[in-house]
């Protein structure tokens, strides 16, 4: 009895195990019962004789032969004769019912949980030479929209998102925002960036690149240091190096992601990164534009290359080699980025170019005469800091940073009033530990959107005006939309005063950009555009982070705007080799100009800002034009 049991316990065992097998396994019991209908009615026919009517008895296979196509077809027993065959055939033609109505039950359940599963975005990806970008954050659809026109030389260009989020709401949402995706084919992945098994569902092993976003939510920081973790510590990842940018918020936390990422990542401090460029537009009007266009791949880029016919020259000379390129550094062996080097530095073998170009395909050194005019070179001229009054409107996590770095370039005595009405700004603003002799801090506790609060601020008197968005307590659109209010305000205290205001603003979204021109602001500080512009280069080109620090780094060599009248006669047309010995005699190396005039087309919105021109022609300047110089002070 006892054994009996054990064995009836154990069949079922087996058959509950069978039957979670899922699809298959249920299409092969319903085969299996087939079978066994079909052997057993061709068995009993003949055996027993039993025949149609006016027919001969059967065999076996004849038999089973007839219950087969019962099985198959129901209507095949309508014309049967003789009552004992249509009785075994009709129970033949009941289990053949009951089991194709199962198996199309089955078939149809498999089917919607095979799409089921395709939706959740669970599949692996089998592509090589892939850009992965792992989270989700606003920031990705500039990424995705630089990396699309970075592709078009490409051929299959595909980039592969996974994120903690719905696959078909990801390709919603991307197809919404971004309509054009030229050659580039996007692929979504729902999955843990930080779970090794879910990593591998996007081929790390095969990518060209994989950025790291900083997702939405609280700790984001070590949601990132842990997926760049799980990404170099796999146990089954590659012998090569990967190329990786990754997203940081707080730089408190970039020590532990450098240690974690090594050689193999680079590290985008955003607030950081943004922080900088506002203190660098607020002090030159129009810079934006230069970083925007150094940072997007529509139009000039940085490009980090060998070039055998500079190696030997000084860089001096090697500055003016080119035509249409502009030579503004150089990496050295051990990857280390040197900007504007003395002129005197002779390019040794083995070190790389830092240059900027259109293409990289279009870098070639000039050959023919330079036409310099040495003549209409002007004597250095030495102009003194002075103290400045500074405003900032508005508060949010980068505001201290943004107070610091200010300081590292005001002359002593300066002034710095922050308005606002946050929390906690006070305490912060109590907190920055700064020179009061350098740069002395007022607090005021004011509704930076209301007009008579800011006529009491006497907004004309400052030198610059810096407007932050209220983006830590508001959501994107909610302070954008302030800062646009605040624009509007400072825009007819200006008009009311009869005085420009040198305004910079910064904005959250990039849509609201457009909105924002009205108000007549000097620059636009995109905080989430800046940061994907970077992501995106960064994973195109390994020492663009390097390259960006040492740009925006007090110690190095820095943008400048200075009046081109300071550098050569503008009474006469000059060209820009002309221009770039000016500037080399300074020890600066020239990037650029400024022209604000009504019949030059402004086709991509810099302002005139024109980076990299044409070094042969001709140019006639006026005493409004600036000229973009990359230097140490």
């Amino acid at each position: 009895m006892k054994s009996r049991e054990h064995w009836g316990a154990r069949l079922r065992y087996e058959f509950d195990k069978s039957m979670a097998g899922g699809a298959i396994a249920l299409i092969g019991w319903l085969a299996l019962i087939s079978l066994i209908v079909i052997i057993l009615a061709g068995l009993f026919l003949s055996l027993t004789g039993i025949a149609p009517e006016g027919g001969e008895p059967m065999g076996f296979i004849e038999g089973a032969w007839e219950s087969l196509m019962r099985t198959f077809d129901a209507g095949t027993m309508g014309a049967d004769q003789g009552w004992n065959f249509r009785l075994i055939m009709l129970l033949v033609t009941l289990a053949g019912i009951f089991v194709f109505s199962a198996l199309i039950g089955v078939i149809s359940s498999g089917l919607e949980e095979k799409l089921s599963e395709l939706r959740k975005g669970r599949s692996r990806v089998l592509e090589t030479e892939h850009t992965i970008i792992l989270n989700w954050s606003p920031s990705i659809f500039d990424v995705i929209s630089e990396l699309i026109i970075a592709n078009q030389s490409r051929r299959n260009p595909r980039i592969v998102i996974m994120a903690n989020k719905d696959k078909v709401e990801m390709e919603d949402e991307i197809a919404a925002k971004i309509a054009d995706r030229k050659n580039t084919k996007i692929i979504c992945r729902s999955g843990d960036p930080t779970d090794l098994y879910d990593l591998g569902i996007v081929n790390p092993q095969t990518s060209r690149s994989i950025i790291v976003l900083s997702p939405d939510g609280d700790d984001a920081d070590s949601q990132v240091i842990k997926t760049v973790l799980a990404l170099v510590n796999d146990p089954n990842r590659r012998p090569e190096k990967y190329m990786i940018a990754a997203e940081i918020r707080d730089a408190d936390n970039a020590e532990v992601a450098r240690i974690v990422g090594g050689g193999e990542m680079q590290l985008v401090l955003a607030d950081d990164l943004i922080a900088r460029i506002v203190v660098h537009t607020s002090r030159q009007a129009g810079l934006s534009a230069v970083y925007s266009e150094l940072l997007d791949f529509d139009g000039c880029e940085i490009y980090t290359l060998d070039q055998p016919d500079i190696v030997g020259k000084s860089f001096g000379n090697a500055v003016l080699a080119y035509d249409n390129s502009t030579l503004i550094g150089l990496c050295d062996k051990d990857g280390a980025i040197h900007l504007n080097p003395n002129p005197n530095r002779i390019i040794a073998p083995g070190e790389r170019a830092v240059i900027i170009s259109e293409d990289d395909a279009s870098i070639r050194t000039w050959s023919g005469d330079m036409g310099i005019d040495k003549n209409a070179i002007r004597p250095i001229i030495k102009r003194g800091k002075t103290a400045e009054r500074t405003l900032i409107l508005g508060w949010n996590r980068r505001g201290p940073i943004i107070a610091s770095e200010l300081a590292r370039y005001v002359a002593p005595g300066s002034q710095l009033t922050i308005a606002a009405d946050t929390a906690e700004f006070e305490s912060e603003v109590a907190a920055l530990k700064l020179d009061p002799a350098l740069l002395s801090v007022r607090p005021r506790v004011i509704d930076t959107s209301s007009r008579r609060a800011l006529d009491n601020l006497d907004i004309p008197s400052f030198d610059h005006v810096l407007v932050l968005g209220y983006s830590d307590d508001m959501t994107a659109q909610s302070a954008d939309t302030r800062t646009l209010i605040t624009l509007l305000q400072l825009r007819k205290i200006g008009e009311r005063a009869d005085k420009h205001i040198s305004v910079v603003s910064e904005m959250i979204d990039v849509r609201n950009r457009e909105l924002a021109e009205v108000t007549r602001a000097e620059d636009f500080v995109v905080s989430n555009k800046l940061v994907s512009l970077m992501l995106a280069q960064a994973s195109e080109n390994e020492s663009m982070a390097a390259i960006f620090d040492e740009l925006l780094d007090e110690a190095g060599s820095e943008i400048y705007m200075r009046p081109m009248s300071d550098y050569v006669d503008i009474s006469k047309p000059l060209n820009f080799f002309t221009v770039g010995l000016a500037a080399l005699r300074r020890g600066e190396v020239a990037l650029g100009y400024r022209r604000q005039r009504a019949d030059d087309p402004d086709i991509r919105n810099l302002g005139g800002v024109v980076v990299n021109p044409n070094r042969s022609e001709k140019i006639t300047y006026t005493d409004s034009d600036m000229l973009i110089v990359l230097a140490a002070d």
